[in-house]
């Protein structure tokens, strides 16, 4: 069996398309491929962008307002802008939100608006490397505008691109190192290749080393799949490892070469460096459960295995489509396989064989595999959003392989039943999915039911049947669309009906999940909640979503004044245990706040020593001791020396006027 994915040659159907048109669909384009792109990115944007509410995370928003006011903040991603901890990620996607806040002033839309903008762009570079990548004819593009479709409506994609995690700016660049990978294979252009690193690099300023888990996927591709000499393929990728080397470290470099005493301690980092912070709390502490993570390790996406990601809490995020890329995969694998046997058999060059359009194949596969067995198997902290990053490989792999079983499906005797079995799997995983909520949409899973039973016949009697049924079975492609779509389009839309969640931000209704943390019972995500509803009940703040006690909770009215009203001319408002109480309070007061211990609330960041100098030199009056978490190892310490020196206020639990002990 050979069958490829190019289609026939442009026809009188195709028309020229202008230089953006030819980067996103190709230089010559069914008519219907144009509008159908920006209907459906119209369709993501608006997803993304409608009825925006709220702070989202309030730890990462109150960075951003922080970076507003000082340029030194900005650059180090503090949380405060007396720049006293950093956040514990890199702050390319704060810049990215904190330059829109900058210039149109802080508020939602200035600060989430870019996050719809690159989730939107994803979408069309997404379709742009799978149309690129398989060449021209209307098949590759019916398989693009398919990936288009899947990678929009993937739910918890949707929930991340309304939020201000940098999870999405991660995606956005990484897609496009896809795309400069798979253009340096196709037009045979190695420097293409380089760029390639060089947005990989950019990606690791979002989120460190989870940028490189797409690495392998690029270079296995390149590697198998160029046009040059062997020796060369080594090479080219020799000299995109050091330009990956050199985008990647040269913040981290700057910044743990910076006198540590004129800027902010590194959050995250147990001895106040970068490095530390790669590869503890945002590298091997995630995988391995190492260095504590968030609530030592904690996983908000169920036990880790091979299962996670088909579990109550994880299956509507991302494990819809995944029944259908494994027989996808196998049906390539076979396809190639066959392409090769013929072309050895014809003598062909192995050079001119490793020229076969299976590039595509090959790199999404590999960033879907090497995703999916870190994200299940890992035993540190585990959100479910961090999956938002398999999303592109899930819709590419779900348009290339419906275009490829369609083909084989009419074409061939010994495979034709292929794409039958899938849409059969596929529809009936997402009955199984739905039925895990009988109470929400009830009438879905039966009709997604329904339409599996009629496509997976319908496909099955047009090959087998007689008459009229062994015609292409065009008639059944409503119900294979409704059997595969239905179910994560019905989640896609619910993050549209309630404010965003920041901290855990999902998609669907409540399914369970882990007590006493963000989808677990009792708390935000919840059951009898949303997901992305923050609890109701006093404290509730209805303009930014953000409940009293929680993580960027609303600040005491009246403490707040009070400190507004005594604090003088220190340079920070108050410190506070961590990062949960000072966020609220940056947000309310715009007012930089010392968040003593990260947060987690046990960074090492302050010390007495430090306190100490902190308060004689008047730059700090008030403490506010408990609540939130403690600051640091030295929280014994701090706390007892801020007990004994510190007047404790009276009408304020836990505060603390220092100024007589400077």
């Amino acid at each position: 069996m050979t069958v490829t994915l190019t289609g026939p040659a442009p026809g009188p159907a195709h028309r020229r398309a202008s230089l953006a048109g030819r980067i996103l669909l190709g230089g010559d384009t069914p008519r219907w491929s144009r509008p159908a792109l920006w209907g459906v990115l119209a369709a993501a944007f608006a997803l993304y962008a409608w009825a925006l509410s709220g702070d989202a995370n309030a730890y990462y928003a109150a960075a951003i307002r922080s970076g507003t006011t000082s340029w030194k903040a900005f650059f180090f991603g503090a949380l405060d802008a007396g720049s006293f901890i950093t956040v514990d990620k890199p702050p390319l996607a704060l810049w990215v939100m904190g330059l829109s806040a900058r210039i149109f002033g802080y508020g939602t839309y200035s600060m989430l608006l870019p996050q719809a903008v690159a989730g939107a762009a994803t979408v069309a570079l997404v379709h742009a490397a799978v149309r690129r990548g398989l060449g021209p004819g209307p098949y590759a593009h019916a398989a693009a505008l398919l990936a288009a479709v899947v990678m929009t409506l993937t739910p918890i994609t949707v929930a991340i691109n309304r939020d201000n995690n940098p999870d999405t700016l991660l995606v956005l660049l990484l897609v496009a190192a896809g795309w400069c990978c798979l253009e340096a294979l196709r037009a045979g252009r190695p420097r293409l290749l380089l760029v390639c690193a060089l947005l990989v690099g950019l990606a690791f300023h979002t989120k460190m080393l989870q940028a490189y888990m797409a690495v392998p996927a690029f270079a296995l591709a390149y590697l198998v799949c160029a046009r040059t000499p062997l020796v060369r393929r080594f090479g080219h990728l020799l000299a995109a490892g050091a330009v990956l080397v050199a985008a990647s470290a040269w913040w981290m470099v700057i910044v743990d070469l910076w006198p540590a005493d004129s800027r902010p301690y590194i959050g995250g980092s147990t001895d106040n460096s970068v490095w530390d912070l790669v590869i503890g709390y945002n590298g091997l502490g995630r995988i391995f459960g190492q260095g504590g993570g968030f609530g030592g390790g904690a996983s908000f996406g169920g036990a880790s295995g091979a299962g996670r990601l088909f579990n109550d809490v994880m299956a509507g995020q991302i494990s819809w489509l995944l029944p259908f890329c494994v027989p996808a995969l196998a049906l390539a694998a076979v396809s190639g396989w066959s392409w090769w046997r013929a072309r050895r058999a014809a003598a062909t060059p192995v050079s001119s064989v490793l020229r076969q359009p299976g590039a595509p194949w090959l790199m999404w596969g590999v960033w879907l595999a090497v995703h999916f067995a870190v994200f299940s198997f890992s035993s540190g902290t585990f959100h479910p959003y961090y999956t938002t990053a398999m999303a592109p490989a899930v819709a590419a792999l779900t348009g290339m392989g419906a275009v490829l079983m369609w083909r084989v499906h009419r074409h061939s005797r010994a495979w034709w039943w292929v794409l039958p079995l899938a849409v059969a799997g596929t529809g009936g995983w997402s009955f199984t999915v739905l039925r895990r909520t009988p109470d929400w949409l009830p009438w879905l899973s039966w009709v997604v039911l329904a339409a599996t039973v009629l496509a997976t016949a319908g496909l099955v009697l047009a090959r087998t049947g007689r008459g009229a049924l062994t015609r292409p079975a065009v008639g059944v492609l409503p119900f294979v669309l409704v059997a595969g779509l239905a179910g994560p389009a019905a989640y896609a839309v619910t993050p549209l009906r309630s404010p965003v969640n920041g901290t855990n931000p999902t998609a669907g209704p409540a399914t369970g999940g882990i007590p006493g943390r963000p989808g677990g019972p009792g708390t935000p995500g919840g059951p009898g909640m949303r997901p992305g509803e923050p609890p109701s009940g006093p404290g509730q703040d209805s303009r930014t979503g953000r409940p009293a006690g929680g993580f960027g909770g609303e600040p005491d009215g009246a403490l707040v004044a009070y400190l507004k009203a005594n604090r003088g001319t220190a340079a920070w408002l108050v410190a506070v245990g961590s990062a949960q109480q000072a966020s609220g309070l940056i947000l309310d007061t715009g007012e930089p706040v010392i968040a003593m211990g990260g947060f987690t609330g046990r960074d090492p960041a302050m010390t007495v020593a430090r306190l100490q100098g902190l308060v004689a030199s008047g730059r700090l009056r008030y403490v506010l001791t408990g609540g939130g978490g403690g600051p640091g190892r030295g929280d014994s310490e701090v706390t007892a020396w801020v007990q004994r020196n510190c007047a404790a206020v009276t009408g304020h639990d836990g505060l603390h006027d220092c100024s007589a002990a400077g």
